[in-house]
C-alpha cells in the first residue's frame, strides 16, 4: 500500500519550488489560486468545525434559553453518559437509536444492493426494447428533491387517505386489515417496509452505476463461457459478478455510510418523534435533535464522534474483507 501511495504526485518542497522554471512556478501559483476557494471552504466549514466538536465533546457546553452556558471541562463524562444512554442502547422492549439503525440496515441494505443490480441486468439485456426510455424513467425519481419525494410518499402511504390503502379497500380488503405503514411496527406492512419502498423509488442513480459496470465487462468473457457450456447463473456468478464486484463494493460502502446518516425520512414522515414505539428514532436523528432541539453542543459532539468511529470501523472491516471477494482486473495478489 505504501508503495502505491508513493507513486502519487507530491507537492514540491520549498527547495524544489525554487528549482522550477518561471513557467512552472506560475502554473503552480495559478493552480493554487484556483484551488483557494475550495481550500478555504474546507478549512472554514469542514476541518475547523470537526476539530471544534472534538474539543466540545470534553466540555459541558449547552445553550439554555438562548444563552450560551460557560464551557466547563468534564473529561470523559460525555462518553460515559453515551454508553449509559437508554436512547442509544436497547432498554426492554424499546430499541435504542443505534439498534434501530442496525435493524433497519438489515432490511434496507440488501434491497439497496440487489434491486439496482437486478434493474441494471434488465436494462443491459439485449432482448429489452426501448432501453433508453426505461433508463430515463428509472433515473427520473432520483432528481426529484428528496424532501418533496418524502412528502409525496407520505401522502400515498397515509393509512386513512393514501391511495394505496384506498386501492386495497376498493379490492375488498377490510379496513381493520389495511397496512399501518408508518404507524405500525409490522415487519411486512409497517414503518420499515414503508421506508424501504421510498428508498426503492430513488435507486436510479445506483442502477446507472451498476449498469456502467455491466457494460464494462469484456464480451469475449461471455463468449468463452458460452463455449464452455455455462448456463445463465454460472455465467453471472463466474464472469459478471467478479467483473462488477468493485462497483458492488462501491455501492455497498456508500449505502452503509448513508445508512448511518439516515434521518430525513423519519424526520418528515414521523416528525422526528420516534413513533411508533421508538422504532424510527435513528441514531443520526437523535444526534440532530440533541444539537438543534436540546441545544446540547457537548453531548451532540460526543454522539457525532462516536458515529464517526462506528463508520470508520465498519469501513475498515469492509476494506479488509474486500480482498476475498472484490476482483480488480490486472491486480496482482
Amino acid at each position: 500500500m505504501f508503495e502505491q501511495l508513493s507513486k502519487f504526485p507530491q507537492l514540491p518542497s520549498l527547495a524544489a519550488f525554487r528549482s522550477l522554471t518561471p513557467l512552472a512556478r506560475r502554473e503552480m501559483r495559478n493552480g493554487l489560486i484556483f484551488l483557494s476557494p475550495w481550500i478555504f471552504g474546507f478549512l472554514a466549514f469542514t476541518l475547523l468545525p470537526t476539530i471544534a466538536t472534538l474539543f466540545f465533546s470534553f466540555l459541558d457546553l449547552k445553550i439554555t434559553d438562548q444563552i450560551l452556558s460557560a464551557p466547563k471541562f468534564v473529561g470523559l463524562q460525555n462518553y460515559i453518559q453515551l454508553f449509559n444512554d437508554p436512547l442509544i442502547w436497547s432498554t426492554g422492549s424499546t430499541p435504542g437509536s443505534l439498534w434501530v439503525t442496525v435493524l433497519f440496515g438489515l432490511v434496507a441494505l440488501p434491497v439497496g444492493i440487489f434491486v439496482p443490480l437486478g434493474l441494471a441486468l434488465l436494462m443491459n439485456s439485449p432482448y429489452l426494447r426501448g432501453q433508453w426510455v426505461f433508463r430515463t424513467l428509472f433515473y427520473m425519481p432520483y432528481i426529484v428533491p428528496f424532501v418533496a419525494a418524502i412528502y409525496l410518499w407520505g401522502g400515498m402511504l397515509n393509512t386513512e387517505s393514501g391511495w394505496i390503502n384506498r386501492s386495497l379497500m376498493f379490492l375488498g380488503v377490510a379496513k381493520e386489515n389495511l397496512p399501518g405503514w408508518a404507524n405500525s411496527t409490522s415487519l411486512l406492512t409497517g414503518v420499515y417496509p414503508a421506508y424501504v419502498i421510498m428508498g426503492i423509488w430513488g435507486v436510479g442513480n445506483a442502477m446507472l452505476i451498476m449498469l456502467s459496470g455491466l457494460q464494462g465487462v469484456p464480451t469475449e468473457l461471455y463468449d468463452a463461457a458460452k463455449v464452455d457450456g455455462a448456463n445463465g447463473w454460472q455465467t453471472f456468478w463466474n464472469v459478471t459478478f467478479p467483473m462488477i464486484s468493485p462497483v458492488i463494493f462501491y455501492n455497498l460502502v456508500l449505502s452503509i455510510v448513508g445508512l448511518f446518516q439516515y434521518f430525513q425520512v423519519p424526520l418528515v414522515v414521523n416528525q422526528g418523534t420516534g413513533r411508533p414505539g421508538g422504532w424510527t428514532l435513528f441514531y443520526n436523528l437523535y444526534l440532530y435533535k440533541t444539537f438543534f432541539t436540546y441545544q446540547n453542543m457537548s453531548y451532540g459532539s460526543t454522539l457525532a464522534w462516536f458515529l464517526f468511529l462506528i463508520v470508520l470501523l465498519v469501513t475498515i472491516v469492509l476494506f479488509s474483507t474486500a480482498k476475498y471477494w472484490v476482483y480488480y482486473a490486472g491486480e496482482s495478489r
